[in-house]
C-alpha cells in the first residue's frame, strides 16, 4: 500500500513539474513591456521619416565604418532608436553588449565620469568576431544621450578623449538643442537633424500597433492622438497604451485621448476668451481659478491659448502685444512662478487689447 502511495505521489509530482514550467513559460509570454520599447525599430530600415540619416548610415554600415555622430532634433523623433539599431546591425546581438556603452541623463555625467568611465571604456581594446560570419568593425560605440545637459567642463574633457581614442572608439552624441553643445565637439562630428514626424507617418505607425494589439479605435481617436503628440511618436505610443489599458473593452475615441493627454477642451478655452472680450474682470478671475482647480497644466493652457489667439479676429499689433506677454509668462512658468497669477496676468492683457478693438 505504501509503495502504491509512494508511486502515485511521485507520479503526481512529475505531472506537476511540466505544468509549472508551462505556467512560467506563459508568464514569460505575458510579461508586460512598454509599447515604446516593444515597437522600437530593430534595424535602420525600420526608422520612420528620417530618409537622409538612414541613407548615410546604411552606406556606413555597408563599409563597416562610422564617423563620430551628432543627432539633434525634437524628442520622440527616433534619435536614440536609430543609433541603437545601427549598433545592433554592426555588432550583432552577442557583441552588442560588449561594444556599446550608453549613458543617459539618469547617469551622472560630470567631468569625473568623462575622465573615468568613458575614458576607461574608450581605452579598452576590441576583440572577437561575429558568430554569423559577417564582418565586425574594429571599434566600440559610446552613446551619450541628452548630451546638451552635460556640463561645459565635461564636454571639454570629452574633446581630447574623442581625438585620442579615434582608432578604437566612435562617439554618438544625442541632444535636443545643438546650441548647447560646444563648438569643438560639433566640429568633430557628422551632424544629422531629426525632423518632427509627419502626421501621415505617425498615423501609419499607430494603426500598425492597433492591428498588432487587436485594439478597437475610431478614426477621430487616432487623429486626436496625432494632434496632441505634435510630431512626438514616443508620446503618441505612450498615450495609445494608456488608453488601451484604461479602456480594455471600449473603443478608443477622441474624448478618451483628450482626457489622457490632459488637453484643455476647446469649449473651456473659448469661454475664457469670451469673458476677456466682454471685459468682465471679476468673472475672469473665477474662470482662471476654475481652470487651475480642475488640474490643467499652465503650459498646456498657454499653448492652446496661443493657437486660438493667432486665429482670433484681432489686428497684428494686438496679437504681437499678446504673444510677447505669452513669452514672458512661459519664461516665468518655467522658472516656477504661480500658475494662477501668470495666467490671470496674460488674460488681463488679452482683455485690455480686446477692449481697444471695440
Amino acid at each position: 500500500m505504501q509503495a502504491f502511495l509512494k508511486g502515485s505521489s511521485s507520479q503526481s509530482v512529475k505531472a506537476q513539474k511540466p505544468s509549472s514550467s508551462s505556467s512560467s513559460g506563459g508568464e514569460k509570454k505575458q510579461r508586460a513591456v512598454p509599447w515604446v520599447e516593444k515597437y522600437r525599430p530593430k534595424c535602420v530600415d525600420e526608422v520612420a521619416f528620417q530618409e537622409e540619416v538612414v541613407a548615410v548610415l546604411k552606406k556606413s554600415l555597408e563599409g563597416a565604418d562610422l564617423p563620430n555622430l551628432l543627432f539633434y532634433g525634437p524628442p520622440g523623433t527616433g534619435k536614440t532608436s536609430t543609433i541603437l539599431a545601427a549598433a545592433r546591425e554592426l555588432f550583432g546581438p552577442v557583441l552588442y553588449r560588449q561594444r556599446v556603452l550608453e549613458l543617459n541623463a539618469s547617469d551622472e555625467r560630470g567631468i569625473q565620469v568623462i575622465r573615468e568611465k568613458v575614458k576607461n571604456f574608450a581605452q579598452l581594446t576590441v576583440a572577437g568576431s561575429r558568430t554569423d560570419g559577417k564582418p565586425c568593425p574594429p571599434f566600440k560605440i559610446i552613446i551619450l544621450d541628452e548630451a546638451d545637459s552635460m556640463t561645459n567642463p565635461a564636454q571639454a574633457a570629452l574633446r581630447r578623449t574623442m581625438e585620442k581614442e579615434s582608432r578604437t572608439t566612435r562617439f554618438c552624441l544625442i541632444c535636443n538643442y545643438i546650441s548647447r553643445i560646444i563648438e569643438p565637439l560639433t566640429s568633430r562630428c557628422s551632424k544629422f537633424r531629426f525632423k518632427p514626424l509627419a502626421n501621415n507617418i505617425q498615423k501609419e505607425r499607430l494603426l500598425q500597433i492597433c492591428e498588432k494589439e487587436n485594439l478597437q479605435y475610431s478614426k477621430e481617436g487616432i487623429d486626436a492622438l496625432v494632434r496632441v503628440s505634435e510630431g512626438d511618436l514616443r508620446k503618441a505610443i505612450t498615450y495609445l497604451q494608456s488608453a488601451a489599458r484604461l479602456n480594455t473593452e471600449r473603443e478608443i475615441t477622441e474624448q478618451i485621448i483628450i482626457e489622457i493627454a490632459g488637453v484643455v477642451p476647446d469649449k473651456v478655452i473659448e469661454d475664457v476668451l469670451q469673458i476677456c472680450y466682454r471685459g468682465h474682470f471679476e468673472k475672469l478671475e473665477i474662470a482662471v481659478k476654475d481652470l487651475i482647480d480642475q488640474g490643467y497644466a499652465g503650459t498646456n493652457i498657454l499653448n492652446q491659448l496661443h493657437d486660438v489667439i493667432i486665429d482670433a479676429k484681432l489686428n497684428d499689433k494686438q496679437k504681437s502685444v499678446i504673444t510677447e506677454k505669452m513669452a514672458e509668462v512661459d519664461k516665468c512658468l518655467s522658472d516656477g512662478a504661480d500658475e494662477y497669477l501668470q495666467l490671470l496676468s496674460l488674460c488681463s492683457v488679452v482683455m485690455q487689447q480686446a477692449i481697444q478693438n471695440t
